[in-house]
């Protein structure tokens, strides 16, 4: 039996991603198929995320190619209203490092996914442990490669293909390159062919 929890289904819940998933998918060269693989989901970054984005793009030119996405198919919303200003407050008191900017981004995503209701699209562990205790619904990078799979017909292959993409980015997954879909299957997200 296949765990279907660690993925959405064609439903319009808002995806709220974090800087790093967006910026590793679009580094990897896999922006556009993000956005076939969204479907009906609207894409939201919140607006700490998009600060992010634009400050690192002139040292990691990939961001450009999601800051062109927020002019199509991407949203950037800002945190202004009572309930997000105060969920933001709740997460940076979880997240943010000393530093005072460590963690910013996924505060706001997580306020957003608590706040709108939404799905947080988080890799970040830290980040992930506050979204389960607070009861937030929150999904990763390999759960969208997964979605792709059982919801929108993309081969095992072509998926393993994107995981391994990304995995060369220097983004870290629970697996080697080239394990995706025999990780998949072990841990019961796939069935075996």
């Amino acid at each position: 039996m296949v765990d279907r929890q660690l993925v959405d289904g064609d439903d319009a819940t808002p995806w709220i991603f974090d800087t790093g998933p967006l910026s590793h998918f679009a580094k990897a060269g896999w922006l556009g198929l993000l956005k076939l693989i969204a479907g009906n989901h609207p894409v939201i970054i919140p607006d700490v995320v998009h600060n992010e984005i634009l400050s690192g793009s002139a040292r990691h030119p990939h961001l450009n190619l999601v800051l062109d996405a927020t002019s199509t198919w991407i949203t950037v919303r800002q945190i202004t209203e009572t309930g997000g200003v105060v969920a933001f407050a709740k997460y940076s008191s979880l997240l943010v490092g000393a530093d005072g900017v460590s963690n910013l981004g996924e505060c706001g995503v997580l306020a957003l996914a608590e706040t709108l209701p939404g799905t947080a699209i988080v890799d970040d562990r830290t980040a992930r442990q506050a979204a389960v205790s607070q009861k937030v619904v929150h999904r990763g990078s390999v759960a969208i490669i997964l979605n792709a799979i059982l919801h929108h017909g993309l081969s095992r292959e072509a998926a393993g293909a994107v995981a391994d993409d990304i995995l060369a980015t220097a983004y870290r997954f629970p697996f080697e390159p080239g394990r995706f879909i025999s990780w998949a299957i072990e841990h019961g997200y796939l069935d075996y062919e």
